[in-house]
């Protein structure tokens, strides 16, 4: 599928939903174009992700991780949900060759909770837990928010006002090659950058804001922070 029939359809898609009096229909924001590449440098095969597995990659910002996942089952899409301004938009399913591979955006949409290098305290749990109950959903350990990463990553528990971000994802069947191209949901990069603004430069001067460009490195989440914090 070419970029563009790809970013019309996902338009398409949030035209289907029907948005609250004073809200709008989201389409796709469109980035630059990176490849997702394991830490040799090496493209990710959609059929290498492991199932029950957190990934972690940056983008569309060097500073702004997004969890990658294989799902259980297949993810059919076509599930309308709605930012915390009541905007409209429909989430069109996975990617690969049976449709289980996601994306999301790994800032909380509560408190902006994200993995930074130390520790973690959001993820995929696919096991059972005292928050995330029989568990396959990603939970914020911070402020008990859990989203259902099988269906666009609305929320199911918690405080949290709208789902995490979709990455829009393009899957190269023939070579079995992923592509992260842009964003579709409530983005928070914005409140991200000027709640983390000086830990940011801190830690990464003036790269944070940089956009991802041609690659962007996936790692499990147990090689992203040092300590992943289970609840």
């Amino acid at each position: 599928m070419q970029r563009r029939d790809f970013v019309k359809l996902c338009a398409a898609s949030a035209a289907a939903a029907v948005p609250e009096a004073g809200a709008t229909n989201l389409t796709a924001r469109t980035y630059r174009k990176a490849k997702l590449v394991d830490e040799r440098g090496s493209p990710l095969r959609a059929t290498a992700i492991l199932a029950g597995v957190t990934y972690v990659f940056d983008y569309p910002f060097a500073a702004t991780p997004c969890f990658l996942l294989r799902l259980a089952k297949p993810a059919a899409g076509g599930v309308d949900l709605r930012t915390e301004a009541g905007d409209a938009y429909r989430w069109n399913g996975g990617i690969g060759p049976d449709k289980t591979v996601v994306a999301y955006s790994a800032i909380c949409a509560h408190k902006m909770t994200y993995p930074t290098k130390q520790v973690s305290f959001i993820g995929y749990r696919d096991g059972p837990s005292p928050v995330a109950g029989p568990g396959k959903v990603i939970t914020c350990c911070s402020d008990r928010s859990v989203y259902d990463p099988a269906a666009g990553a609305r929320v199911v528990a918690g405080p949290a006002p709208q789902p995490l971000a979709t990455i829009l994802l393009e899957h190269d069947a023939k070579a079995d090659e992923i592509w992260a191209v842009g964003t579709f949901g409530g983005e928070m990069f914005a409140e991200f950058f000027k709640k983390y603004e000086f830990r940011l430069q801190l830690e990464m001067g003036g790269r944070a804001r940089g956009e991802v460009d041609r690659t962007a490195v996936v790692k499990e989440l147990k090689n992203y922070s040092a300590q992943w914090a289970q609840c």
